[in-house]
Order: structure tokens, then C-alpha cells, then sequence
């Protein structure tokens, strides 16, 4: 089979890890599983891994063994429907079929054994601290309650455990930041607190951190904005996942494993990388940053 005729790698991915984790919370092995489906074990356990796409009609039937829930189930075939589409690039609406708890990144996140990513704007939500994190969500959406805003905080601080994970191995994180992103004015010792956590990232050694300095001018991510690299590990599964691109805007998200999309994000990422500061730099920089709060908040 055509990697064409095989469809968009993204959503069925996202699809395997859906039903495998329905799977395991329903308490239901593979064996039921492929029972259901009239199929082989061994046909659930690549629907599971990603490698072949799944009819909706049978993602139902999974879904009503597991005892997902009707919104699941909908969200799921619409999901699986897409597994059939030959674009190299997928598109992800808010509000569309696929609702917002259905948290398609989430989900290529834990599946990923390194992650790059920059931001002009933002510090990384895998480094983001308590304070930050609050602030972070209140600024994009003023009008979430305060329950809302708990619930969405936790399901961030929940996703930085998968840098001190012990099975599968830690995720590998590059992360770039923008020096202006570290000048920005928080109240009540917020900042301060970020800069803290920056630092003792650094410390970690799956943590790759480098600031992107104002000396550094314009440059090929100039007109990028934020986006992530997401390089998955080789499960001996074939095809192997491959390297995805994730950039995300107000409306929606962009993920795509196209060979000449994914090539142009490597390209600028390796600017990004020619324009940072090496890692003691980074380090100075953050630290001369902490210590003129903590001299101002004195």
C-alpha cells in the first residue's frame, strides 16, 4: 500500500491512541476487541499503533464494547472517517466534529519521544509555572470561568509529567524562547517564579533550553510563529511515525507530516539554533533577569 493510498498518518494515530486507551479504562483486551470487529489481533493492535485506517463502523463497535460515551463515539468515526483522506496535512477546527475535550495535541504529545518548539509569544506550556499558566489562560480566554480556567490548568500541569516520566523514557524537549518573552511584566511575583522554573529546567537532562536574544534581529522564523516538531519513536511499526509539524492559531490548528512542509519547519528551526544563545548564556541571562525582579520586588 501507497503511502498515499494509505491516507494522512496524523488522525490515525491519534485514532489508535483514543481506542487503545478506551480499550484499557474499559478493561477489555485485544483479543475482545478483535472479536468484535471480526478481525485478527493482530489487525487491532495496528489500529492501535496507527499503521492502517479504520472504518467508522467499526470504530463503533469498539467504542459501544468499551462503553464510551455517545459524544466519544461521534467524535471517534468522525475521526476515523478522516483516516481514509489522502491530504499529507490535517486540519483541526475548534468546535468542529471534534470537540474541544478531545484533545487531539495532548495526544501526539505523549506519543513523542522528542519535541522542538518556539515561541515569540509564550513560554512553552511544558516550562510554564502555576502563576504563568493562570495568567497564560485568563489572557486568551477572559470570559472562562473560574472552574474553567482550574480545569484547564490542571490538564496543562498534567501534560509537564511527561518530562519526568519513567515508562516510556522521558519526553526529549529542545524549547526555544524569545527574550521579549522574558521581559514581559506579571504581578504578584509571577514572572519571578517562571524565571525560577526556567532555570531549574535547564538542570534536567532531557531539557534542552536557549533563549532567542533581541541582538538576534529578524530571521528565517521571523513570520513563522509559534510551532512544534514532534519526532516520534521507532516501534518497529512499519511505516515509522514520522516527524510532524503542530502550529496552531485562534480558529484552529495545523498538523501535517508532509516531507516538504516538515523540511521548511527543520529549516527554520535550525536558524532558530544559529541565532540563540549557547546554554550558559541562556542560563546567565535568566538568572540576571531573576535577580532584577527580586531586587525590584525587594
Amino acid at each position: 500500500m501507497t503511502e498515499s493510498a494509505a491516507g494522512s498518518t496524523i488522525p490515525r494515530r491519534i485514532l489508535g491512541v483514543a481506542l487503545r486507551q478506551a480499550r484499557m479504562r474499559a478493561g477489555k483486551t485485544q483479543v475482545e476487541a478483535a472479536e468484535a470487529i471480526d478481525q485478527s489481533e493482530q489487525t487491532v493492535r495496528r489500529i492501535e499503533q496507527g499503521t492502517v485506517p479504520t472504518p467508522a463502523g467499526k470504530v463503533d463497535n469498539l467504542c459501544r464494547l468499551y462503553g464510551s460515551p455517545e459524544q466519544s463515539r461521534e467524535a471517534l468515526k468522525a475521526l476515523a472517517r478522516e483516516t481514509k483522506s489522502t491530504a499529507r496535512r490535517w486540519w483541526h477546527s475548534y468546535g468542529d466534529v471534534v470537540p474541544t475535550w478531545f484533545e487531539v495535541y495532548v495526544a501526539l504529545e505523549q506519543m513523542a519521544s522528542r519535541k522542538r518548539c518556539f515561541d515569540p509569544l509564550l513560554i512553552t506550556g511544558l516550562l510554564q509555572s502555576d502563576g504563568y499558566i493562570e495568567h497564560a489562560i485568563r489572557a486568551v480566554e477572559p470570559k472562562q470561568s473560574d472552574e474553567d480556567v482550574a480545569a484547564s490548568a490542571e490538564v496543562r500541569r498534567s501534560r509537564q509529567q511527561l518530562l519526568s516520566r519513567t515508562f516510556p523514557a522521558p519526553l526529549r524537549l529542545d524549547a526555544i524562547v524569545a527574550e521579549p518573552v522574558l521581559l514581559v511584566d506579571l504581578p504578584d511575583g509571577v514572572m519571578r517564579a517562571q524565571l525560577w522554573k526556567l532555570l531549574k529546567a535547564t538542570e534536567l537532562p532531557n531539557v534542552t533550553l536557549r533563549v532567542l536574544p533581541l541582538s538576534a534581529g529578524l530571521h528565517r522564523a521571523s513570520v513563522t510563529g509559534a510551532f512544534a516538531l514532534l519526532d516520534f519513536p521507532d516501534e518497529g511499526v512499519s511505516p515509522a511515525a514520522p516527524t510532524t509539524v503542530y502550529s496552531e492559531n485562534r480558529t484552529g490548528a495545523i498538523y501535517s507530516d508532509a516531507p516538504p512542509e516538515v523540511t521548511s519547519y527543520e529549516e527554520d528551526w535550525t536558524a532558530l539554533e544559529g541565532a540563540v544563545l549557547d546554554a550558559d548564556h541562556t542560563v546567565k541571562l535568566l538568572s540576571h533577569r531573576l535577580k532584577e525582579l527580586v531586587d525590584r520586588e525587594r
